[in-house]
């Protein structure tokens, strides 16, 4: 028998009331599918209840117990990994939205993995990716062991660390969301004009154009929790070096210490001090994971320290992030790929980053 979920300080009411509400903005007869794991029970359950009381359907549930996903990229057959079931593109065709909640037993999981297999696997897919993102959509968090082991916390702490990232120590969490959204907007309004972005720091200086490109106001819709302004970088505009000093984990894999060379927009160098074989993987995905998708800043100051967890760390105060692979549309960009890779820029110790020669206030 599986062991219940551990109990958090965290209370999922409030979290399905916020996704419900400001994130996912449920309607009546609308269907939501959530993928997550057994351990957020909490949060499936206050999700559902939410679902009810606004007249939406039950959410169609895929919720996987820990072993599974490993399991499957070990023992899939080539006709698996390259391709998917029918009724998978069909469900996300037919939902309203799409919740994603992150609640891993193992942040290494994958560990083990051939990166070569998890990145042929997420090209077969990019038919359901791109569907999803055409929904109304949102990722999250419900704290885990794993994710607070692995952001260095005691259990309790980290779920109060989530909590505040939230907003949820705020009298009224949607109105804080609303007041950071008009923060950020003073941040694209000065933006929008720019036509050249430069990241300086130790190890970095890159330059990239943006001219002509639109920045979206990432206020807590789409991510919860958010906090960041981006874009999408022209294509072919990076030029220079920058090093990434947060580590990342995308799919349960550890990169340390990331440092990329770009020419006319194209990686031509890349190293990691951990996790190389991952990166080079990532890079071979196809042609566009050499190439920029997105440009972030983070703008939350809720999250002070770097978790581990690239949703989180993305959204921090003080850094910018760049995204390998594939563009955002709404943005403008315009590169086309299976691999979308935040990689962040720890700025807070001396690094400067500018628009047009100018200095950005990082709200």
């Amino acid at each position: 028998m599986m062991a219940d979920p551990p109990p958090t300080t965290l209370d999922p009411a409030a979290i399905a009331s916020l996704l419900c509400d400001w994130c996912l903005d449920i309607r009546e007869r609308d269907y939501v599918l959530v993928f997550t794991t057994t351990l957020a029970a909490p949060l499936i359950r206050a999700v559902h209840r939410e679902l009810i009381t606004r007249g939406a359907w039950p959410p169609g549930l895929r919720v996987t117990p820990p072993g599974l996903i490993e399991d499957f990229y070990r023992l899939a057959s080539d006709e698996l990994l390259d391709n998917f079931a029918p009724l998978e593109l069909a469900e996300v065709e037919h939902a309203d939205a799409y919740l994603w909640i992150d609640a891993p037993h193992n942040t290494r999981a994958l560990a083990g993995i051939d990166p070569a297999t998890i990145a042929r696997a997420a090209r077969a897919r990019v038919p359901i990716q791109e569907t999803r993102l055409a929904k109304r959509w949102c990722g999250t968090l419900w704290p885990t062991p794993a994710l607070a082991q692995q952001a260095g916390m005691s259990d309790d702490d980290y779920a109060t660390f989530l909590g505040r990232a939230m907003f949820l120590d705020r009298r009224d969490p949607a109105g804080a969301w609303r007041e950071l959204s008009e923060r950020q907007q003073r941040i694209l309004e000065r933006l929008t004009s720019a036509r050249e972005i430069r990241i300086e720091a130790d190890g970095t200086d890159l330059r990239l154009r943006v001219d002509g490109r639109t920045w979206v106001n990432s206020d807590g819709r789409r991510n919860m929790p958010s906090g960041e302004v981006f874009t999408g970088p022209l294509e072919d505009s990076a030029t220079g070096t920058i090093r990434f000093t947060i580590p990342s984990s995308p799919r349960g894999v550890l990169v340390e210490d990331v440092t990329l060379t770009f020419d006319n927009g194209k990686v031509t160098q890349a190293t990691a001090a951990r996790g190389q074989a991952y990166l080079d993987a990532a890079l071979a995905t196809d042609p566009g994971a050499r190439f920029l998708g997105e440009l972030g800043i983070g703008t939350n100051t809720g999250i002070d320290r770097a978790t581990g967890s690239i949703l989180l760390d993305e959204k921090m105060a003080g850094t910018v992030h760049l995204a390998l692979g594939r563009s955002y549309p709404e943005t403008g960009g315009r590169n086309a790929s299976a691999l979308h890779w935040d990689l962040i820029c720890d700025l807070r110790d001396g690094g400067r980053l500018t628009a047009d020669g100018e200095a950005i206030a990082r709200e």
